[in-house]
């Protein structure tokens, strides 16, 4: 069944990747307007470094870096790995109040990916927090509703 329905393991990988990833778009568009985007941004990082998240990231890179070395079994991932997210994040964005949001969208995909990287790497959990309060306060401003942008839980 497996061989019949992905071709191979590495193409049910492939299929599993894909599928946490539309999950995880999903989340983003979906996410309560009732808070600022930087509200959502910070709501949402919280949940992607989330220790429960981390072998899904691991797996995430693992299927990524193959198909950057020519896997022809990964090369289903690539199509839409970046512009299908350039949707949700030019939609937080713009709602933040972002002239030309899709540049910025792009940015804030290859930080947020580079710091689950960062995170997963070293599980310095406190550092890449840190680095991505400073981010998002620098692309959106400071979170509202009393708190502070992204943090440990």
């Amino acid at each position: 069944m497996l061989i019949h329905h992905f071709g191979s393991r590495d193409g049910l990988l492939t299929a599993v990747v894909r599928a946490v990833e539309d999950r995880q778009r999903a989340l983003l568009a979906d996410r309560d307007d009732d808070g600022s985007p930087a509200d959502a941004a910070a709501a949402f990082w919280r949940h992607l470094r989330s220790p429960e998240l981390a072998p899904q990231e691991r797996l995430f890179f693992e299927v990524y870096g193959q198909t950057l070395q020519g896997r022809k079994w990964a090369e289903p991932m690539l199509e839409g790995v970046v512009s299908d997210w350039l949707g949700p994040l030019t939609g937080l964005l713009a709602a933040g109040g972002i002239d030309n949001p899709g540049p910025h969208a792009r940015l804030a995909l290859a930080v947020t990916r580079g710091l689950l990287l960062d995170l997963l790497a070293t599980g310095e959990t406190a550092e890449v927090d840190a680095a991505m309060e400073l981010f998002a306060r620098l692309l959106l401003g400071p979170v509202e509703n009393g708190g502070s942008a992204p943090t440990s839980t």
